[in-house]
């Protein structure tokens, strides 16, 4: 038996996503974004309200970073969430969050979150708010990665959002290998 909640945001998991941007006089900032995820090949698609300051950044300067945010930062991740810009424009400083130039868009990497999807702006729809970014350069700090210099969650500890409960939490421990596993039923 399945029990139904209508209508619902809700997604497992749900990537916590911190998009940075530059404003017009070059200054960082910063905002979570819960909706958001892979849109096509080379692509990233975040929803961001019209009225939030990284909207009309992102419109001015074409570009993105989208940083993934992990255990070890939750408290700033949430903080660039609920305090707007638009109120608070030292938001990223309040926090303790850091940020580098990315050598390949327009646009702020946060130095403490350990991944980034650096985007170039490909579309922006005032209505839904939807922007799609092209993917241009992934990063990871040296701390996130394993033997093989590849990213370890292990290492990286990236959070989701669980929108029923408004926590976050950890991703937790491998459950199988992909394009693999299913070859037994072949």
């Amino acid at each position: 038996m399945r029990k139904n909640f209508g209508s619902q945001s809700w997604l497992y998991p749900m990537p916590v996503l911190i998009v940075a941007t530059y404003d017009a006089n070059g200054n960082a900032n910063a905002m979570n974004a819960a909706w958001g995820g892979i849109h096509d090949t080379n692509q990233l698609g975040v929803c961001i309200d019209p009225g939030h300051k990284t909207a009309e950044n992102l419109k001015l300067h074409k570009a993105f970073t989208v940083s993934i945010g992990d255990a070890a930062h939750v408290v700033e991740c949430d903080y660039v969430g609920i305090v707007s810009a638009n109120k608070e424009p030292d938001k990223l400083k309040k926090a303790n969050l850091h940020t580098e130039k990315s050598a390949f868009v327009d646009a702020p990497v946060i130095v403490e979150l350990p991944m980034a999807l650096e985007c170039r702006l490909l579309s922006y729809d005032e209505k839904t708010g939807c922007a799609v970014g092209e993917i241009v350069n992934v990063s990871a700090n040296e701390s996130v990665l394993n033997e093989d210099g590849k990213i370890s969650p292990e290492k990286f500890e990236p959070v989701t959002y669980d929108p029923v409960h408004h926590l976050y939490r950890k991703l937790g421990a491998v459950a199988g290998k992909a394009f693999a596993d299913g070859e037994a039923l072949k």
